[in-house]
């Protein structure tokens, strides 16, 4: 029998899931002020989210374990190289050199993106309000980067990353719509961790991490800079805290509340991890950009509902947060 939806449960594990993401992307900060680059920390990331995928695949369902063939192959693949690795890469250069809010503000900019891709290249017509939204967006994001006060007042890397890092999660966007979310959900991300896991150990090899550093304790910096913590804790933080156990929550939220929904919460992360900002690092954005921030959320929002049944029947966080 199907279990019956209880929506209530689905919101508290849709906010447990946002918690833990929101947490996390303080979490991989320390990590990389601790020494850590971004592609080393994006290499131990995948390759343990990827090798416990494969132990639950092996335990509870074992026809995830045959990949995906043809044109979904390929697609997987895609999504494995940019969905996942480049867009957890370009992700943790944007929070190591950008306010954390602003880098997830950038990289929430994807279903935007999505929009345009599919009114100019797949001609589909667009609601009102999705260019209602994309303008308020827009706008908010010149405020947010101190664009409206005579020029960009950031990081010009990290500004790069942050909106490499949407364009890579407009690619998983799209890439489900392509198909591959009509494919078991398991079996997606388990091949696309792997094959995402093999590019990474190629250009960052997890064998040429620095060991020596896993025995280092680290200071948690901005207002927790007096508490110090094992490096090797924080990296266990953001393989089973920080990625396996906020995505299964929102997996199982599925459950109780529509994809949409889930969704849409989901996109109002950039407003908890501006808050953790502020609270964990000391970070101000002034009045201006803040509003900004604000502004881009509720126009990602608004423009998102303009194409709520096409987008993927899960949450967007295969690779993200």
């Amino acid at each position: 029998m199907p279990t019956a939806r209880k929506p209530a449960l689905g919101f508290v594990l849709v906010g447990l899931g946002s918690s833990l993401f929101i947490l996390n992307a303080g979490v991989s900060r320390v990590v990389l002020r601790s020494g850590v680059t971004p592609a080393e920390l994006t290499t131990v990331r995948i390759t343990g989210t990827a090798l416990f995928l494969l132990v639950a695949a092996a335990a509870s369902r074992r026809t995830a374990l045959r990949p995906p063939s043809g044109r979904l192959g390929l697609l997987v693949v895609l999504h494995g190289l940019v969905g996942v690795a480049a867009l957890q890469w370009t992700y943790f250069v944007a929070i190591d050199r950008l306010p954390v809010g602003l880098a997830l503000l950038l990289e929430y900019q994807a279903p935007l993106l999505v929009a345009l891709w599919a009114h100019f290249v797949q001609h589909e017509r667009l609601r009102r309000r999705v260019w209602v939204g994309l303008g308020m967006a827009l706008l908010g994001l010149a405020a947010a980067t101190g664009l409206l006060q005579g020029g960009i007042s950031f990081d010009s890397v990290g500004m790069v990353a942050g909106l490499g890092a949407a364009v890579c999660f407009a690619t998983y966007f799209l890439v489900g719509e392509a198909g591959v979310a009509a494919l078991d959900p398991l079996r997606v991300i388990l091949w696309a961790f792997l094959v995402a896991a093999v590019a990474m150990n190629v250009t960052s090899p997890i064998w040429a991490f620095p060991r020596q550093v896993l025995d280092d304790h680290v200071s948690l910096l901005g207002r927790l800079s007096d508490v110090t913590v094992p490096l090797a804790l924080l990296l266990g933080w953001v393989v089973v805290l920080g990625t396996l156990v906020p995505f299964g929550v929102e997996i199982l939220a599925l459950r109780h509340l529509r994809a949409p929904t889930v969704t849409t919460v989901a996109m109002l992360e950039p407003v908890g991890v501006t808050a953790l900002g502020w609270l964990w690092f000391d970070e101000t954005l002034g009045a201006v950009a803040a509003a900004g921030c604000l502004l881009v959320v509720a126009g990602i929002v608004i423009a998102q509902s303009g194409r709520m049944p096409r987008m993927l029947p899960e949450p967007p966080h295969l690779a993200g947060a």
